[in-house]
């Protein structure tokens, strides 16, 4: 499996990206701004979109593309995500007054795009490639993902603060090579990460004090302006895990 970086960003300006990782040519993960870099041609091959919650900068993309693409596909594109995450998106995106119900159109049995529900800790497999909903604990309703090729395997936290869930799923999973987690302030404002359910650099090394297994751990969801403060501070906290920062681009392999 073929993981692409097309967003790993807390916000927007210049080249900045919301969060949205390409799987091969035919999956995503989460679509944020990101998604709005691709070429036609690569948007009209998305199949399936994993959705890890309901908030605008992991989700913003999903209208455009299927609005982009209805008439150049023969089947519907896939919204994967728990019941609860995608009740969200048909109550307050998909409802005719933000965007059209595509769901719904041209006909329900004709829809050109279909709700998937699955359940946390189920894998869904797609040509022989396993994605699992893993806990998150964010503001809504939300999980992460574990993607695994059948050789090494990746987990993706989505938007979470303290999680053991987390951990005791990575310290279960065999041939873990990645982590890709988030750590959305700098510890000045660790009070707001505690309120709005993220991470901050003194928790994500009390968190990463969870792992008892060598993974190459990537931080993503920084917020503009505050990237060199925040990866100072993980450096001087988390520095025996010698974590990066996720950037656009990037490309993981498992």
């Amino acid at each position: 499996m073929r993981v692409r970086v097309l967003g790993a960003s807390g916000g927007i300006g210049g080249d900045l990206r919301t969060t949205a990782l390409a799987v091969d040519d035919d999956i995503l993960i989460d679509a944020g701004t990101g998604v709005g870099d691709l070429t036609l041609e690569e948007l009209v091959k998305i199949d399936h979109i994993f959705v890890t919650h309901s908030h605008l900068d992991h989700i913003t993309s999903i209208p455009f593309l299927v609005d982009t693409v209805i008439g150049l596909r023969t089947k519907p594109v896939v919204v994967h995500s728990t019941a609860e995450i995608l009740q969200i998106l048909k109550d307050h995106i998909f409802n005719w007054k933000i965007w059209p119900d595509f769901s719904k159109i041209p006909t329900p049995e004709t829809a050109f795009m279909v709700f998937r529900e699955l359940r946390v800790g189920q894998p869904v497999d797609i040509g022989g490639r396993k994605f699992t909903a893993i806990p998150a604990n964010h503001v809504v309703p939300a999980v992460g993902y574990l993607l695994d090729s059948g050789e090494s395997r990746l987990i993706f936290s989505g938007d979470t603060t303290v999680n053991d869930a987390l951990w005791a799923t990575a310290n279960a999973t065999p041939s873990l090579k990645y982590i890709i987690i988030e750590t959305a302030f700098p510890d000045k404002e660790r009070d707001i990460a505690i309120a709005s359910k993220h991470l901050c650099p003194s928790m994500l090394a009390e968190e990463l004090a969870k792992l008892n297994k060598p993974v190459e751990i990537l931080v993503t969801h920084l917020k503009p302006g505050e990237v060199f403060l925040t990866m100072s501070e993980i450096g001087l906290q988390a520095g025996k895990w010698r974590p990066r920062l996720l950037e656009q681009g990037m490309i993981l392999t498992i």
